[in-house]
């Protein structure tokens, strides 16, 4: 009888282990498909400096495209409607976003010279990121030695090639560091001091949306608990614009005609932006305000195909078909397709194929799978195009309304149009919330094969609570590095409090006050609406104040609380007890 005690033991503990095993290989299986949540972004497009500008930019559907600005390169002088003139452009076009010129390195502790080497997409990256992270709630400086990841899409190298026609004796200790694709990541890394991973992806075209899909695998992998992850691109000198005509596929006309008859190749496009990721039961502990979630995505090759540069449609099936996959999604839930549509004769009608094979059967005329293109208002990002689209989408879910695409007048007779459930939206479409989350596919393809899909859909409607203390008056402040640094940023906060007054003041005021760096010159206002904050910083900005602020607090150090200016007194009687009343001096 004891033995048999025994055995009835072994088996029990071998069943625990057993169930213990499988519980761990369920954790395993679903932390590959496990939700990323994403709580910040950041963008420079043509037209737009800001997601605000973005939308705004999507929802009036405008063509950002314009001539070569003269700070690039002598349009007239490379210009020749032939593609095949020798050392010529065929289009004068192209989408531009500021001068390249436009940086404060001391902001970022790079000095001046340091700086003339530097490559404008890495100043660019490192704006835009920061940017993201603000708009996060996150304060940079609190990442330092944090597990936060940094996945870069880069590809073009216009600027060194424009410092390496210089003088040998001309060559800087700086060239190699301003000018290196890992280091457009790793300096990102450095600047805010994060130990997670850092690496920068160039696939070309598809090189900012293969970085999310890689983002998303470490974040999965808990290499990382944050991730910031972008793409950037800028068009500097007029080389790779000759080698694409004579190429034959930019558009004469400069404008991405996606999916219409006269489609004839894409236009180049510069800008940046970037996205920050957490995986989403992070996201959901921390209370981070989610823009959006990534369900799945997966990357693949073309392999072997007609020609190195020919799209492969097969490929496209499968790597989409891998993302649902992934995502534990039926293509039946997809509403949207962010489609990679550069404008070409013979690419256009592949991805659509593709896009018919998976949905044909899912969807029908009456419930059809829209598709549309970014490209057909800012051009082709390059290695950017993948995060401009992600972008487009997260802020259709969010205003839920899908823009219109445009430039779409015939549609292309290589396409079967009559007989696929797809529908490109000549006019911005309600995409309303309902029982069913909204789903959306993004696709990105590398002119060397490598292609990328990302599947993505809306967050749940945050729970807005009520405020403990029903306060009259808000606290707004404001800082920089510099007075015209501080002045910049009160226009901008006077911008967005008149195109936003529908907006909570308390809510503005507390992302101000609490998700901002705080440094040496500041502004301060007390006010009870946007109104009277409006007033206020119109006061401010007038002629007659010669001075917006003072640097630090008056009588605070290092290690002693900051003097509150005088003022506020209004402020504070509400509440039952504030600490500062042994401090301030009113």
């Amino acid at each position: 009888m004891a033995e048999n005690k025994d055995y009835a033991a072994l088996m029990q503990n071998a069943l625990k282990e057993l169930r213990q095993m499988r519980a761990k290989l369920k954790q395993l299986e679903e932390s590959k498909s496990e939700p990323l949540a994403i709580i910040g972004m950041g963008c420079r497009f043509p037209g737009a400096d800001n997601p605000t500008q973005f939308w705004q930019l999507l929802k009036q559907g405008k063509d950002a495209i314009t001539s070569v600005p003269s700070d690039r390169w002598n349009v007239d002088e490379y210009y020749d409607s032939d593609p095949k003139t020798v050392g010529k452009i065929c289009t004068r076009y192209g989408g531009f976003i500021g001068q390249l010129q436009e940086f404060d390195p001391e902001f970022f502790g790079i000095s001046p010279r340091e700086a003339i080497s530097i490559d404008p997409q890495q100043r660019l990256l490192l704006e835009v990121s920061w940017e993201a992270l603000e708009n996060s709630g996150i304060i940079p400086k609190n990442l330092a030695g944090t597990q936060t990841g940094v996945f870069i899409g880069i590809s073009s190298n216009d600027y060194s090639q424009q410092l390496l026609t210089r003088e040998v004796d001309d060559i800087d200790a700086y060239l190699a560091t301003g000018n290196s694709h890992s280091v457009a990541a790793g300096r990102l890394s450095f600047l805010l001091g994060l130990t997670g991973p850092s690496l920068a992806v160039d696939t070309a075209c598809s090189s900012s949306l293969v970085a999310i899909h890689l983002a998303c695998q470490s974040l999965r992998n808990l290499e990382c608990k944050t991730a910031i992850v972008g793409g950037v691109n800028r068009l500097i000198s007029p080389e790779f614009s000759i080698n694409f005509s004579q190429a034959q596929m930019l558009a004469p006309d400069g404008r991405c005609k996606t999916f219409d008859g006269s489609a004839d190749g894409f236009v180049r496009s510069e800008g940046c932006g970037v996205v920050v990721l957490k995986r989403l039961e992070q996201a959901l502990e921390d209370g981070d305000n989610i823009l959006a979630v990534i369900r799945g995505s997966a990357v693949n090759q073309d392999g072997r195909s007609s020609g190195l540069t020919v799209p492969n449609g097969p490929s496209q099936q499968t790597v989409i078909r891998q993302a649902l996959e992934n995502s534990k999604v039926d293509a039946s839930d997809i509403s949207y397709i962010e489609a990679h549509g550069t404008g070409t004769s013979l690419g256009d009608p592949i991805e659509i194929g593709a896009l018919g094979a998976i949905f044909s059967k899912t969807h029908s005329p009456q419930q059809p799978l829209i598709v549309g293109s970014v490209k057909t208002n800012i051009g082709h990002l390059e290695a950017a195009a993948g995060i401009a689209g992600l972008i487009k989408v997260i802020l259709s879910l969010q205003h839920e309304e899908i823009p219109s695409h445009l430039h779409f007048q015939n549609p292309s007779p290589h396409i079967n149009w009559n007989e696929l459930p797809i529908t490109v939206p000549s006019q911005a479409t309600p995409w309303k919330r309902s029982e069913n989350k909204r789903l959306a596919g993004l696709s990105s393809f590398g002119f060397g094969g490598t292609n990328a899909h990302v599947i993505l859909g809306e967050a749940s409607p945050k729970v807005v609570e009520t405020p403990k203390v029903d306060r009259p008056l808000h606290l707004l402040t404001l800082s920089a590095k510099t007075e015209t640094a501080l002045k910049a940023q009160i226009e901008q906060y006077r911008t967005y409090l008149n195109n936003h007054q529908n907006l909570s003041f308390a809510d503005i005021c507390y992302s101000a006050n609490k998700g901002r760096s705080p440094f040496d010159y500041r502004f301060s206002i007390v006010a009870g609406s946007t109104t009277e904050a409006l007033e206020k910083i119109d006061n401010t900005l007038s002629p007659n104040n010669p001075s917006l602020s003072r640097k630090g607090w008056e009588g605070s150090s290092p290690n002693s609380p900051p003097l509150v200016r005088g003022g506020w007194g209004d402020l504070l009687r509400p509440l039952p007890f504030y600490s500062l009343d042994k401090v301030r001096n009113m």
